[in-house]
């Protein structure tokens, strides 16, 4: 006979078992390393896959909201290690991993500790931009920590050569991969640092996580902190990250780019140089013009003030009055020529000579009298009778008196006055 008990539904059981996976702290925080395999990529961004091994299954989901932040795209037969929390999906009773995180096993392990080591350094002020130390415009020696033999040497010297070529590389030939290439690069830092060198590159190409983990390592890190000489981090590709690039005075994505910032370009600066060199030569020919002008007003002010200038200046002022008294004088002289000339006229008209050439004469007696009447002359009286072009001496031989003037005798001026 069968005992009645409680009877559960089975949203109940599995909502009851969902509540012990949530109780489980463990499970709450998990890391799982697996196999990837039947993964499926939804179009709402949610990735579906499971993880195994040679003993088991496990079903996962990574949502949109992780997924987008994964640093590799998930594909079948990829090792893997996992965190996130294993919960029930109770509307199936199945059990899943719900993934936040997922890192290539191997890498797993190197990315914390890539983490823990940032975050000391970080709190010890390592990455402190105060820390960085400026780059040199324009450098003479170029010190280079990288291998001797790999592409890196060889595109930061092909740049150099393109951009300047008077650069001069010293390259300390450090181990980059394996054992014992952390202290290698650390001692190329200081060995160039002692050689006084203007700016140092330290890098190598791309490669993976442990690749380039020797540029994650504390010893990389101290060394390029304690250097004096500025350092450029190259390590890598563009997405790759180091501990030194967060160290370094400056990251560059690339060598060939380290080359480009580390290194001025001469031809540009030539070419600059000589733009400088035309606007210097217009901008004094401009100053020279204006100070040349300057000394002409200077020169003409001083010929107008010196006492030589003044004396011309003095001398051609009596030259111009001495030229307008002269015209003056002309001028008053012409005047007066006419006045005279008038005059002159005038006693033409008045004078005896005038007369005689009228037709007139004039008598005069022996004494120089003149005769003016008849009463003034007697028989046998030598006369001299002037006419226009000379004298003519006579003798009185016979007075007549002229009966129509007979008025002559009361005449103040006649012979009987």
């Amino acid at each position: 006979m069968i005992k009645i008990r409680n009877v559960y539904t089975v949203s109940q059981v599995n909502k009851y078992v969902k509540n012990m996976f949530m109780q489980d702290y463990m499970l709450q925080s998990i890391l799982v390393k697996g196999e990837v395999s039947n993964c499926k990529y939804h179009s709402s961004g949610h990735i579906y896959f499971s993880l195994k091994d040679e003993k088991g299954v496990i079903n996962c989901v990574m949502y949109a909201n992780y997924a987008k932040r994964l640093d590799f795209f998930m594909k079948e037969g990829q090792q893997v290690i996992v965190s996130g929390s294993v919960e029930v999906f109770e509307r199936d009773g199945k059990y899943q991993l719900y993934a936040k995180q997922a890192s290539l096993d191997g890498i797993g392990l190197l990315y914390e500790r890539y983490e823990l080591l940032k975050r000391e350094l970080e709190e010890m002020g390592m990455f402190s931009p105060e820390y960085k130390r400026p780059i040199p415009k324009y450098i003479r020696t170029l010190g280079v920590v990288t291998a001797d033999t790999g592409a890196a040497i060889r595109d930061i010297a092909q740049v150099t050569r393109r951009r300047n070529p008077y650069v001069q590389i010293i390259l300390y030939p450090a181990l980059v991969q394996g054992s014992g290439a952390g202290e290698s690069i650390a001692n190329g830092i200081r060995a160039l640092e002692r050689l006084s060198v203007d700016l140092m590159i330290v890098g190598r190409g791309g490669g993976s996580m442990e690749e380039l983990w020797a540029f994650n390592e504390r010893v990389v890190a101290e060394a390029a902190f304690d250097c004096s000489v500025p350092i450029i981090s190259a390590v890598g590709h563009e997405t790759d990250t180091t501990i030194l690039d967060y160290v370094a005075d400056l990251r560059a994505s690339t060598p060939s780019v380290a080359a480009e910032l580390a290194v001025a370009d001469i031809w540009q600066l030539m070419e600059q140089l000589k733009g400088y060199e035309e606007r210097f030569r217009r901008q004094m020919r401009k100053r020279l013009d204006k100070e040349y002008n300057r000394v002409g007003q200077w020169e003409r002010h001083l010929r107008a003030l010196s006492p030589l200038n003044r004396i011309r200046e003095r001398k051609a002022a009596l030259q111009r009055m001495e030229e307008r008294m002269g015209g003056i004088m002309e001028k008053r002289l012409g005047e007066k020529r006419h006045e005279l000339d008038l005059y002159i006229e005038a006693m033409r008209r008045l004078s005896p000579l005038e007369k005689l050439h009228s037709g007139y004469s004039y008598v005069e007696g022996a004494d120089g009298a003149n005769i003016r009447s008849i009463r003034q002359a007697k028989e046998g009286m030598r006369l001299v009778v002037r006419v226009c072009d000379g004298q003519i001496g006579t003798v009185v031989t016979d007075v007549e008196k002229d009966p129509l003037n007979g008025w002559n005798e009361e005449w103040p001026g006649g012979a009987g006055s």
